[in-house]
């Protein structure tokens, strides 16, 4: 598979170096995709799109590793809501555009949505994330990946 993703042309456009890896299209399960390509599963890390009670339609996107929960609370005092509840899978593809299992936040910047990174990422000096389609996953440099989001640290897992 030779196509370049948006997700990518960013990182180029940034100058970050990545790695892309490729795994069945059919895994959506960040721990199950992390056993395929051979990293622990605190390498790799799921998006998930969270939404405000009080403002549904203004998505945070959460970026967490296989082998974590998000605390939901924890994010929601970071982010500055009273509430938030992870979204159904049908509306974060409604919202984001990408299938789940392939939603990125590398290929959402456009929408200019509050990026929050798991604080554990930040020991790390590559991470794996969502290319934006299902399937692929770029390994990038954290502190690189942190900038290119705008992304805030914030300990909002278990």
């Amino acid at each position: 598979m030779s196509q370049k993703l948006n997700s990518m042309r960013l990182l180029e456009k940034h100058n970050v170096p990545y790695e892309m890896t490729e795994f069945p299209d059919t895994e959506r399960d960040a721990e199950v995709i992390a056993e395929i390509l051979g990293v622990p599963a605190y390498m790799v890390y799921k998006t998930l799109v969270v939404q405000p009670v009080d403002n549904p339609k203004k998505p945070l996107l959460a970026l967490i590793a296989a082998d974590r929960t998000l605390d939901l609370k924890a994010l929601a005092a970071v982010s500055g809501h009273k509430k938030v509840s992870m979204a159904a899978h049908k509306d974060a593809e409604q919202m984001t555009g990408l299938k789940v299992g392939g939603i990125s936040a590398l290929a959402l910047t456009h929408k200019n949505w509050p990026i929050y990174l798991d604080q554990p990422a930040t020991e790390l000096e590559h991470i794996l994330v969502s290319a934006g389609q299902r399937g692929m996953d770029l390994r990038v440099p954290t502190a690189a990946l942190i900038r290119v989001l705008g992304a805030k640290v914030a300990e909002i897992s278990q």
